[in-house]
């Protein structure tokens, strides 16, 4: 029998254990130094693999969300906002509303944080075990015109229907068309009640009925989107008109 360190490496990554099998040399010198039991070493072992297919899993499901970029809920800035308290911010980073399947609309003009909450609580969601995807309006719609004949947009729906928590950013900050109005009903039907849906927008919801163009479908997707909702009015100024750099630095206008 082969006992060598490399042979049990070798059998660790037959049974797919492969990080663990990587690891078995600093495990071994460290069950020596502190002297484990057999019964510590393998919960050791255990635990080490089950860390790194989380840390793997997590890698994976934040490739699949698509973000434009990453920001965390810890860097968004509290105090340039009075639309939320820290309590409630608390509550839906513990995602109680997307166990729910509770949607979460975000309102006011540009800038002032609603696109970095988004991603922030889509991280949270992700760091917790769902399956999350971003993605613009303006995209959502070319994605749905496309995907009867485009396989590469008709995965990437596949992947919007399946999550559980689907972000879509900018709604309605363009009229649709009937078809656009249409494609769209149909995704926010399958969701309803099966996935959370983050959305931000600058136009409130009594505004979108008059974009989306045809009065019947508007009436059932703003039913659906509105059931179980929370709707947050981030109406402070712009966080980057107030933490701007000017090129002036603290110069005044001199004629």
């Amino acid at each position: 029998m082969d006992d060598s360190l490399e042979n049990l490496q070798n059998c660790f990554k037959q049974l797919r254990l492969t990080e663990t099998a990587i690891e078995l040399p600093n495990l071994f010198r460290k069950a020596e130094q502190e002297s484990w039991t057999y019964r510590e070493l393998v919960q050791e072992m255990v635990q080490f693999e089950l860390k790194k297919r989380e840390e793997k899993s997590i890698e994976k499901r934040m490739k699949w969300a698509k973000f434009p970029y990453f920001k965390t809920m810890k860097e968004f800035n509290l105090s340039d906002q009075t639309s939320i308290s820290r309590r409630q911010l608390d509550q839906l980073k513990e995602m109680n509303w997307l166990e729910q399947q509770f949607n979460l609309i975000l309102l006011g003009p540009p800038g002032v944080g609603k696109t970095h909450m988004a991603i922030g609580l889509g991280i949270e969601a992700i760091q917790k075990g769902f399956q999350v995807t971003f993605v613009t309006m303006g995209e959502l719609i070319n994605l749905l015109k496309t995907s009867e004949f485009t396989r590469k947009s008709q995965l990437q729906i596949n992947r919007i229907r399946s999550s559980d928590l689907v972000i879509i950013d900018d709604l309605m900050y363009m009229a649709m068309n009937q078809r656009e109005a249409n494609l769209f009903f149909h995704l926010i039907n399958h969701l309803y009640e099966r996935s959370s849906i983050i959305l931000t927008s600058n136009k409130s919801p009594d505004q979108w009925g008059e974009l989306l163009g045809d009065e019947g479908i508007s009436t059932a997707i703003l039913d659906r989107l509105l059931h179980r909702v929370e709707v947050i009015h981030m109406n402070d100024d712009s966080y980057r008109m107030k933490h701007r750099e000017s090129m002036f630095e603290n110069e005044g206008v001199q004629n």
